[in-house]
């Protein structure tokens, strides 16, 4: 399954490089995207490298689920593809 980066998980003066929120392509209401829990996220880097991350939840009521990286990602990485496995 493929998904796209939105954004950082981030507040007000607070920006989380490493947690994502991705909008899965088949996920459309919170139910949905919360039986995503757990899988694994792989973003592709322009040089080929891959970064791993995990689902870790539903995140609003649109479908789109909060993502945690083992390690943070950079900006160009919002609105790319990622693989949902």
């Amino acid at each position: 399954m493929k998904g796209t980066i939105v954004n950082f998980r981030g507040g007000r003066h607070t920006q989380y490089t490493s947690q994502l929120i991705i909008l899965p392509e088949n996920a459309k209401n919170k139910e949905e995207a919360s039986k995503l829990k757990g899988k694994k996220v792989i973003w592709t880097t322009p040089s080929k490298k891959q970064i791993t991350g995990i689902i870790k939840r539903a995140h609003g009521n649109s479908g789109a689920v909060l993502t945690k990286f083992e390690k943070g990602l950079p900006g160009q990485s919002i609105s790319t593809k990622v693989d949902i496995e």
